[in-house]
């Protein structure tokens, strides 16, 4: 058995999931989630949790099992509190700004970047150098924070670019001077 997929999930106040068909909806303060079923798969939505159950024991939908009891949780945790990733600006004149859903970066390239925030993803910039990325959906966010840290990833000699905040760069040394030699 699953150890992680034969555990309730818990559906804290103000959350409802409902299950139509193959399809289970989650809605929540912090927003409206979907997510397929697969078929091999069964949801059981009580009064206050939801149960994840399987249909038998193959190597493959014990692998299921254990996954959709993850991503419906996730998906109850998005709606309800919500996921958020941090990043950090590193670098002289790397700098950026939210207007509206569009990010605009100053980045050190010749021209300015603008990246455009997808529906349900929130950003805001603290000190032109902080970026707080929030949403409900755990992959929608990772995926966003993914994007804009790719755009100038971290250097290992002067630590210049964009890394999460709990980013550690390991950092190499630079060149050695000429010698004294002979």
């Amino acid at each position: 058995m699953s150890r992680i997929g034969i555990q309730p999930i818990d559906l804290p106040d103000g959350v409802k999931a409902t299950l139509t068909g193959n399809t289970l909806k989650v809605n929540g303060k912090g927003g409206n989630l979907e997510l397929d079923i697969k078929e091999e798969i069964s949801l059981e939505i009580l009064d206050k949790s939801i149960v994840v159950k399987r249909c038998d024991d193959t190597r493959e939908v014990r692998a299921f099992h254990g996954l959709f009891r993850s991503l419906v949780a996730n998906m109850v945790h998005g709606v309800s509190v919500g996921f958020e990733k941090k990043l950090d600006i590193i670098g002289v004149g790397y700098r950026a700004d939210v207007q509206g859903s569009v990010m605009n970066l100053a980045l050190g390239y010749s021209h300015p970047i603008k990246y455009e925030l997808p529906k349900g993803i929130k950003a805001t910039v603290d000190k032109q150098t902080s970026i707080l990325i929030q949403g409900a959906d755990k992959q929608v966010v990772g995926q966003v924070a993914a994007d804009i840290r790719s755009m100038r990833p971290p250097e290992p000699y002067k630590g210049k670019g964009i890394k999460y905040a709990d980013e550690t760069i390991r950092r190499k040394a630079g060149k050695a001077g000429k010698g004294a030699g002979g």
